[in-house]
């Protein structure tokens, strides 16, 4: 399938915090080519330098007005790439989604406020003859579902990547993770549970912070027992959400009972000291969100991988050290140092994937030594 084109809408949040929607898709989309952000802030860089990556010839544009003029095309779509807490948007932003669609512009929507519900938003979509995509918009009451207890019925292994925040690197490593195990010849599919994990292409999974709470550990269960029966995988992933012991959000909890995994990839940002979007709040230790994940469900932390956000390549390689040390787990960070630790864990708990590689001649990853 052909993707289609995008510009993202990132003002004054991409690289930060509240712009990890934009952020996800500058690394990795299935769905779209990128040909831009907006941020009047960063205007003229490169999206991929701007996130600490290698170049992506992805620019970065102070307005709407400046990214048109200078692209060769006008874009297939316009994606709100900021998830601020806030629940609606701005004047300001109003006027510019209502621009982008007069262009000929889709919209494509991350936010808990959803424009196709807006009449102003889909007068001007019909009368330019464009689509308004809420991407955390539930689905109808007659398709939601409740847990029935089939998840029993997985025999691979399901592996949850938590973390001790929001927006603290979860997706991304889910999504570096399913990469290098499909590349070592093992077949892994990711359970998408956020909007950018939507956007980027997953083909299963729902955006569980918009569900109503009664439907999203069946929403979770179902997202994994439909990938188990549909793609006969080797190994399931599934994305996390927020943290559980996070006090704002609960979709943590709701992961951890819908997919009951085998185990969990425990994602950390030591360079964080309060959590994120609540100063008031002291980041939790690996070793108290380990202990909590461990009480309240059948899963073991398998691993640890790290955010460098705020870090030195000295600093992080200090953190593996010291979290091998006194965890006694082994830590990476994805984007440093690739997966292949990650792989050999996997491949050491789960007898089952060492074997099919075995039995296939593909080659055992070696324990990685940064």
């Amino acid at each position: 399938m052909k993707k289609e084109t995008a510009l993202i809408y990132c003002e004054k949040q991409f690289g930060l915090v509240d712009g990890k929607t934009a952020s996800g898709l500058i690394r990795h989309s299935e769905t779209y080519t990128i040909l831009g952000v907006i941020d009047s802030t960063l205007a003229g860089q490169d999206a991929g330098e701007v996130l600490g990556d290698k170049h992506k010839n992805i620019p970065i544009f102070s307005n709407l007005h400046e990214a048109l003029s200078q692209l060769a095309e006008i874009p297939n779509c316009y994606i709100y790439g900021k998830a601020p807490l806030e629940a609606t948007i701005s004047i300001a932003e109003r006027n510019l989604i209502i621009e982008a669609m007069s262009k000929g512009m889709s919209i494509v929507n991350g936010l808990h406020q959803f424009f196709s519900d807006d009449q102003e938003f889909m007068r001007v979509a019909a009368q330019f003859g464009i689509q308004i995509r809420d991407i955390r918009k539930p689905p109808k009451l007659s398709d939601l579902h409740v847990y029935t207890g089939q998840i029993s019925r997985v025999d691979v292994p399901i592996i949850a990547v938590l973390g001790t925040d929001c927006a603290c690197g979860k997706m991304t490593t889910a999504v570096e993770l399913n990469k290098a195990l499909n590349g070592q010849g093992l077949k892994s599919v990711m359970v998408a549970t956020g909007q950018t994990g939507l956007m980027q292409g997953a083909k299963y999974g729902a955006s569980i912070d918009a569900m109503v709470s009664q439907f999203v550990i069946g929403e979770i269960e179902n997202a994994v027992v439909r990938t188990y029966e549909i793609e006969h995988p080797d190994i399931i992933l599934v994305e996390g959400q927020s943290a559980v012991s996070h006090p704002a959000f609960m979709s943590s909890l709701g992961i951890l009972k819908g997919c009951m995994p085998d185990g969990v990839i425990l994602q950390h940002p030591p360079g964080r000291k309060s959590r994120c979007d609540f100063p008031q709040f002291v980041m939790p230790t690996l070793a108290s969100e380990i202990q909590l994940i461990e009480a309240i469900s059948q899963s073991q932390v398998l691993a640890i991988t790290l955010s460098h956000e705020n870090l030195s390549d000295v600093d992080i390689a200090a953190y593996i050290s010291d979290y091998e040390h006194n965890l006694r787990l082994p830590t990476t960070d994805v984007l440093s140092y690739g997966c292949q630790k990650l792989v050999y864990t996997l491949t050491e708990h789960f007898p089952m994937l060492r074997q099919k590689l075995q039995r296939q001649g593909l080659s055992i990853p070696a324990l990685a030594i940064r």
